[in-house]
This record gives C-alpha cells, structure tokens and sequence, in this order.
C-alpha cells in the first residue's frame, strides 16, 4: 500500500482503494471505506462505518464520521456516507446518524466544505452544495442541490433549504427556505430570489420571470402562505415556480421563512 505514509494508523478492517492515499498521521478506523483516487491529508480522522466516495479530498484536521453529538444517541449503529468528488477543508467536522433520524447523514457530490465548517447527524445534503467556513447544519436537516450557506450561519435542526437557495453570511435559519430562495440578516429573513445563482446556471428569462412573479404573490397575495402557494400551483405553467409549490405543500415539521 505504497500511497499509505509510514505514519498513519490504518486499523484492520479499513477498505482503502489501492489508488488512495493516506498522508501522515492519519487515523483511519476498522469501518471506514475509502473508494478509488480519495485523498486523505496528513493528521485527519475518518472514523466510525464511513464511506468516502471517490474523488474526494479531505484535508487536515478534519475529524469524519465520529459519533453524533446528541445526548440521545447511545451507541447503536449508523452511518456516514460521502458522495464523489467533495473537498473538505481544515477542521471540517461531520458526524454520523442517529437511530431516531434514520441512522444515515448523507453527503452528496462535488461538494465544498470549508474550513471549520460541521455537518451533524442524520443531515442530508444534495449535490454541488457549499457550506462556508465555521458554519454549522445541525441535526436531521436536509440541503437540497445547489444550496450554499454563507460563512458563520447557523441552521437550526429539522430545517429544509429548498434547491438552488444561498444563506447570507451570519444569517440563522430557524424555518424552511423555499428553493431559489435568498436570505440574509441576522435572525433569517426571505428577501429575494437568489437570481445570481440562477442566471449562472443558465436559467431562462421567462423561468426568472415566473419566479419574480410567483415570489410576489407569495409576498403579497391574500390568504396564509399555503393558501398563495396552493393558488400558485394551480395558475403556474413553469417547472421553477411549481419546484417551489411542491416544496411548500410537502410535509414539513417547521414553519417558513415568508417574504417580508
């Protein structure tokens, strides 16, 4: 295992791809899977019955797949699951499942966890998603693809961010985010769509068009929040806007952010 350095402690059990490689001092538990070209940086932890998808890189210090920090958590088994092609920065932290979230947290692929940042138990987190540094997801939280959480933000458990949605810097989360949507302050306020992020991806004129309009009447209409997104439903002919309504209309066990 000549991409193991004479340093780190690999225990029996450990299934490390013959194509990667572990720098020094590192700790790799007896459950850990390390799929082909990971790359494992000196003095970082992988621990508990973790899989690391292949492509991903994970630099110093960061201490993976340790048990949950959840008072109720009492030894049963679970797991953590990384996707392909993440970078996980210095000091990242995650940790692995819970018997009463479903004994999984989950990571999707290509992406970005800087440094400081920490992913609790039984978190699901889609594709492409960055968590700036020192910010934390708590608990049973789900990202969908393309959500970005802006450095030193808190996201309270339980909390869904909806896809393609950004969290402003120093912001905390404590309800739902509707996809695409923007949200900064403080104490988390919905101020806008994240209309840098959706012309990025390519998103037509007409689907921004639609989501500047369905946000207005989510803002303005009458009728509670479900009552305008029930009505937006029915009256929405763009896949954008009816992304929205199906993410309102799911089953949720918080409240909203609601446009100010």
């Amino acid at each position: 295992m000549g991409n193991i350095h004479p340093s780190a402690v690999i225990e029996d059990g450990a299934q490390i791809d013959p194509s990667a490689s572990v720098g020094p001092f590192c700790v790799i538990g007896a459950q850990v899977v390390l799929q082909a070209d990971v790359v494992v940086k000196s003095h970082v932890i992988v621990t508990g019955q973790t899989e690391v998808g292949e492509g991903t890189t994970i630099f110093s210090f960061a201490v993976i797949g340790e048990i949950p920090q959840d008072l109720k958590f009492k030894g049963e088994a679970s797991r953590l699951v990384i996707g392909k092609r993440n970078r996980i920065r210095e000091h990242v932290t995650m940790n692995c499942g819970t018997e009463g979230g479903g004994g999984l947290t989950k990571i999707g692929d290509d992406g970005l966890f800087m440094a400081g940042c920490h992913i609790a138990h039984d978190a699901i987190l889609g594709d492409r998603v960055i968590v700036v540094n020192n910010a934390a997801v708590a608990g049973h939280c789900i990202l969908e693809d393309d959500v970005i959480i802006g450095g030193l933000s808190g996201i309270h458990q339980f909390v869904r961010i909806g896809r393609g949605a950004i969290i402003g810097a120093v912001t905390m989360v404590t309800n739902d985010v509707i996809p695409y949507g923007l949200v900064q302050a403080p104490r988390g306020v919905l101020d806008g769509l994240n209309l840098v992020g959706l012309k990025r991806r390519g998103v037509s004129r007409a689907d921004i068009t639609a989501l500047r309009a369905a946000f207005q009447m989510l803002a303005q209409g009458e009728g509670t929040f479900h009552d305008r997104a029930r009505r937006l439903g029915e009256e929405t002919s763009s896949d954008y806007v009816r992304e929205i309504v199906d993410f309102v209309m799911a089953d949720t066990g918080r409240h909203f952010l609601t446009p100010g």
